[in-house]
């Protein structure tokens, strides 16, 4: 374990631009269960398809209901060691990009300047009109579909009004995902942290920085099938890993 830390902090070192991705494995420490893993969500529940959720009132009933249900977990989740270690190396300067997977908000709560975040499957924390993309928070909404029944609609254009993460069958945020590319392809060190790296497109970023000529790290709980790629493999728990790596004031 500590020759991985010992060259991955070297390669940060070395770097002068490093971008970092991070999928489910982040946060587990926080309590935030893998939806892919034994006993996960979708292990429980089928996905809804985003255009089920779009045609079908039984569907929305359905998501907001889940929703409730998954919140109970992640409203209430706090940033572990792994998100404030990635956090310090975005404020010391160490980290260009943060590319994620995740949607749980918990690197904005952990201090990562938000004009750095690279969020690819959006943002449960917060619902948005698929019309208009009209902000609107989650808890208001909540109440209401406890307390009466009532599905959101948007109150400026009548819209649809869905949790803003990205759905099976919706497509991939145009913006996001050229941000990600422009990112990948400047980075120097792409370091992919707590990622399966089987859900695509965003899996193919470590290897697009790897064959653009950027060193590739990935640090895992379990072995990755892109880890033959890697120039630098650690599979270990992310908190006791970056504990090692980042000096924490």
């Amino acid at each position: 374990m500590g020759d991985g830390a010992d060259t991955l902090r070297d390669y940060l070192e070395e770097s002068k631009r490093t971008v970092v991705f991070t999928g489910a494995g982040v946060s587990t420490e926080s309590g935030i269960p893998d939806f892919r893993s034994p006993g996960g969500v979708w292990t429980k529940n089928q996905p809804i398809y985003y255009q089920d959720f779009v045609d079908s009132e039984d569907a929305r009933r359905e998501a907001w209901k889940r929703k409730i249900e998954t919140d109970k977990v992640m409203v209430d989740a706090k940033p572990n060691f792994g998100h404030l270690a990635i956090s310090k190396m975005a404020q010391s300067g160490k980290m260009a990009n943060l590319i994620t997977q995740n949607i749980d908000g918990l690197h904005q709560a952990s201090g990562v300047p938000e004009d750095i975040i690279i969020e690819l499957h959006g943002n449960a924390t917060y619902s948005t009109c698929l019309d208009c993309a009209k902000r609107y928070e989650n808890q208001p909404i909540k109440d209401a579909f406890q307390e009466t029944g009532a599905l959101p609609v948007c109150e400026d254009c009548g819209g649809l009004v869905k949790t803003a993460t990205i759905a099976f069958g919706q497509p991939m945020p145009e913006v996001e995902m050229l941000r990600a590319q422009d990112a990948t392809l400047a980075a120097e060190l792409f370091i992919a942290i707590g990622s399966s790296l089987v859900v695509f497109p965003a899996a193919g970023f470590p290897l697009m920085a790897k064959n653009n000529g950027s060193r590739l790290v990935i640090l895992n709980r379990d072995p990755t099938e892109m880890d033959d790629q890697a120039d630098l493999v650690i599979n270990d728990e992310i908190g006791a890993i970056l504990r090692q790596v980042v000096p924490m004031d």
